[in-house]
C-alpha cells in the first residue's frame, strides 16, 4: 500500500530532490521510463553512482531509447548519508516521481533504512555501493519479500575472504607479520566484515588479532585510538572504514603512527586521496572492489571512463569509485532484463530475467569482469553460503569464472597507485609507509 505524504513533507523534500530527462524527451504520446537515483549528492560515493548511471542512460537514449523507443527519465533524491533522509528520499522517488526502477549509491546503513520501504513499494532496486551481507541474507531467507533487490558489488563476506587470502599470501608469508589490531567503525558494514575476519584470520592466515577497537564514525580525534593500538605492539593495524574515512586516514599520516596500516579505507578508493592527505599517503593500502583506481582496465571500462572525464573534467571524483562502473553496467543489465521481460512490471518476469543476466567483459582474451547474479539455491563453494541476487564474484584463485570479490590497491610516495593483489590483477608491489621502520 502506498505511503501518503502530507503537503508539508512534500515541500520539505522538494528542496533536496530534482528531476530531469537526459537527452531528448519522450514524445507526447509515449511516457518515459523513470529511473530514480538515491544517494548522497555531495559525496564522492554518491557522485560516482549518479554519474555512471547518467552515462549509461545517455547512451541508451541516444541509441533510440528502450522498450519500444521510450526515453529514460532520470530523477534523483539526496540521502545526505543519513538514514532518516534516505527513507524520505526512497519514499519521494516512489510517491512523487512514480519511478519504475531505482539505482542506489547509498552507504550500508542508509540502504538498511529504506529497505522496508522497498518491500512495500515492490520497486526493482539495484545497490551499487552497499555490501552488507545481512541484506543478501534477507533475500535468501525471504525471497518473495525481497526479490526485487539486487546488489551489484560483492558482499562483505566475500570481501573478508579476499583479505584473508591477502593476509596469508602477502602479510604473513611475504612480510612475516603475525599480529594485528583491528580498528573498526561502528556500522553494519564494519561489523559484518569483522565477523568473518575474526573467524578466519587466525586459522587460515595464522595472524592473531591482539586487540579490536570499535570507534564511532563521528570521531574527530584518533590520537588516543592509535595510541591504544600501538600499545598492543602488533605487527600492523587493520582499518575497517567506509564512513568519514578521511579522518582516520589523515590523522594516521599526521601522527606518523609507527605501524603499517592496511585494510578497508574508502577515502583511499579515489584519486583525490593523495591531495586529501597532503601528498603523504604513500604506503597506505586498501581493499577495493573492481574496477578500481590503479587497475589496468578493459576496453569497455576505459571507454566509459573517457566519457566520464570528458563530461566532468576536474570535478571530483576525477575517476569514479568502483560503484560508478557498477551503476553503468548495472543500468545496462537492468534494461536488458526489462527488454526481455516486457518492462519492469510484472515484477516476477523482470526478476527472472535479471537473474539470467550475464555480462562478460574480456581483457587480452581473458575473462576480466562479470556482471551476473547468484540465483536462488546456488551455493558458493568456498563459504558454502547462498548469495541470492548478489553480483557473481569468484573467491577462489585463479578466478577463471570471473573477477575476484576485491583487489588490494597500494598508494606510493610518488603519488601513484597500483594493484598489489591478487597476482592476476597486480601491477605493483606491496610496501609500507616510509616513516615506518
Amino acid at each position: 500500500m502506498k505511503i501518503k505524504f502530507a503537503l508539508k513533507a512534500f515541500l520539505a523534500a522538494a528542496v533536496i530532490m530534482s528531476a530531469y530527462t537526459i537527452a531528448a524527451p519522450a514524445s507526447a504520446d509515449e511516457d518515459p521510463v523513470v529511473v530514480g537515483f538515491i544517494g548522497s549528492f555531495d559525496s564522492d560515493v554518491g557522485k560516482s553512482t549518479l554519474r555512471g548511471a547518467e552515462i549509461a542512460i545517455e547512451e541508451l537514449n541516444e541509441a533510440g531509447g528502450v522498450l519500444g523507443g521510450r526515453q529514460i527519465k532520470l530523477v534523483k533524491a539526496d540521502t545526505r548519508e543519513d538514514v532518516a533522509e534516505g527513507i524520505k528520499a526512497y519514499e519521494y522517488l516512489n510517491e512523487v516521481e512514480k519511478v519504475d526502477f531505482i539505482v542506489s549509491g547509498s552507504i550500508d546503513d542508509v540502504s538498511l533504512g529504506w529497505l522496508p520501504r522497498m518491500t512495500e513499494y515492490r520497486t526493482p532496486t539495484l545497490d551499487t555501493w552497499t555490501s552488507f551481507i545481512g541484506i543478501i541474507d534477507k533475500v535468501v531467507e525471504d525471497y518473495d519479500k525481497y526479490k526485487m533487490y539486487f546488489m551489484n558489488v560483492a558482499n562483505d563476506y566475500a570481501l573478508a575472504m579476499l583479505y584473508v587470502d591477502f593476509g596469508k599470501d602477502i602479510l604473513a608469508k611475504k612480510m612475516q607479520w603475525k599480529t594485528v589490531v583491528v580498528l573498526q567503525e561502528d556500522t553494519a558494514f564494519g561489523g559484518g566484515v569483522f565477523e568473518l575476519i575474526d573467524q578466519l584470520l587466525a586459522p587460515e592466515a595464522k595472524i592473531e588479532i591482539v586487540d579490536h577497537i570499535v570507534y564511532d564514525v563521528n570521531t574527530v580525534d584518533f590520537a588516543p585510538i592509535y595510541s591504544k593500538a600501538v600499545q598492543a605492539t602488533p605487527d600492523f593495524i587493520y582499518l575497517i572504514s567506509s564512513v568519514r574515512s578521511q579522518v582516520p586516514s589523515s590523522q594516521y599520516v599526521k601522527l606518523q603512527v609507527p605501524l603499517p596500516m592496511t585494510g578497508i579505507n574508502v577515502a583511499a578508493l579515489g584519486m583525490e586521496f593523495w591531495g586529501d592527505t597532503g601528498g603523504m599517503g604513500g604506503g597506505l593500502s586498501t581493499l577495493s572492489p573492481i574496477p578500481s583506481i590503479g587497475i589496468d582496465m578493459d576496453d569497455r571500462s576505459k571507454a566509459m571512463l573517457a566519457k566520464y572525464q570528458a563530461k566532468h573534467g576536474d570535478n571530483r571524483p576525477v575517476v569514479p569509485h568502483f560503484n560508478g562502473f557498477n551503476a553503468y553496467f548495472g543500468i545496462y543489465n537492468a534494461f536488458a532484463a526489462a527488454e526481455r521481460a516486457g518492462g519492469f512490471a510484472p515484477l516476477d518476469k523482470w526478476v527472472t530475467e535479471m537473474e539470467n543476466s550475464d555480462t562478460k567483459i574480456y581483457k587480452d582474451g581473458e575473462l576480466w569482469l562479470r556482471y551476473a547474479y547468484w540465483k536462488p539455491g546456488e551455493i558458493e563453494p568456498r563459504t558454502e553460503r547462498e548469495y541470492t541476487h548478489n553480483i557473481k564474484f569468484d573467491i577462489t584463485p585463479p578466478y577463471e569464472d570471473g573477477a575476484p570479490s576485491m583487489v588490494v590497491i597500494q598508494w606510493y610516495t610518488d603519488g601513484s597507485v597500483k594493484v598489489v593483489y591478487p597476482e592476476k590483477y597486480a601491477n605493483g608491489d606491496f610496501s609500507v609507509p616510509p616513516w615506518v621502520k
